[in-house]
């Protein structure tokens, strides 16, 4: 078993039982206790549980992933906003890479401005909504479907990534640290999201604000890999000041004008 399944399994363990001691996680995974141990502070260290004498507790709010639908009704007017801000660092002729996500999905309403744009996606909800835009050349990567997200994933979306190049990738996150790096529970997305932002020339981050600062399971980049980043203007200045510090243009929307 590689390190990064131990510890989702470990994660996972953790949560599904609130707490876990080192001797029951040694049986389950079939490792030392000083592993355990190690892993745990690791898992600690990404604020995905709690060390306790002899074991962990589960921090509810980490690790979690909603639904779709459970995504889709929070923060609307400010993911119509980002995506809005989006749509202007787009130009006529671009080849896109569009992540799936409910921000990202706002942009298809702000596409149909452009007379000759391609885009590429893993998203079944974009597919559907770019469909009948006339001047798109719409293209899907592929991939096995996780119904949770909507989005396609795994081995066969990243074997055709591999074989493109676009001017600019917009990838949606569950969470951005700036010393963590971006975030998302699953593992096979975060595998297919790095993949996106490394075949792109610029990639730029949709996000609302409550997922600045947040830490989920899978890592899948750092500041260094986005060139800016779309968000709301309800983050902290101390967050502003990270953003400039790490040289990622921030571009800031206020719901309330």
């Amino acid at each position: 078993m590689f390190e990064e399944e131990r510890l989702q399994k470990m994660a996972e363990y953790v949560q599904n039982k609130s707490r876990a001691s080192v001797q029951e996680l040694c049986v389950l995974l079939q490792v030392s206790e000083s592993t355990v141990r190690r892993d745990l502070t690791e898992l600690e260290n990404r604020n995905l549980l709690k060390r306790t004498h002899g074991g962990a507790v589960y921090l509810k709010s980490v690790g979690f992933e909603p639904t779709y639908s459970e995504k889709e009704d929070q923060y609307r007017d400010e993911k119509s906003l980002i995506a809005k801000k989006a749509a202007e660092l787009i130009c006529e002729g671009d080849s896109l890479l569009i992540d799936s996500g409910t921000t990202t999905l706002y942009l298809s309403s702000e596409l149909s401005r452009f007379k000759e744009l391609t885009v590429v996606t893993n998203s079944i909800l974009l597919l559907q909504k770019l469909a009948s835009i006339p001047g798109i050349t719409l293209m899907s990567t592929g991939g096995t479907l996780r119904a949770n997200t909507m989005a396609l994933a795994g081995p066969a979306a990243e074997e055709s990534l591999d074989r493109i190049r676009v001017d600019k990738a917009f990838i949606a996150t569950n969470g951005f640290d700036f010393k963590v790096g971006l975030t998302t529970p699953n593992l096979v997305e975060a595998s297919t999201k790095q993949k996106m932002m490394s075949v792109a020339d610029q990639v730029f981050l949709m996000a609302d604000h409550t997922k600045i600062g947040r830490v989920s399971f899978a890592r899948f980049g750092g500041a260094a890999d986005i060139d800016g980043c779309i968000t709301g203007n309800a983050i902290t200045d101390e967050q502003r000041k990270e953003f400039q510090k790490n040289n990622v243009k921030l571009y800031l929307v206020d719901e309330n004008g």
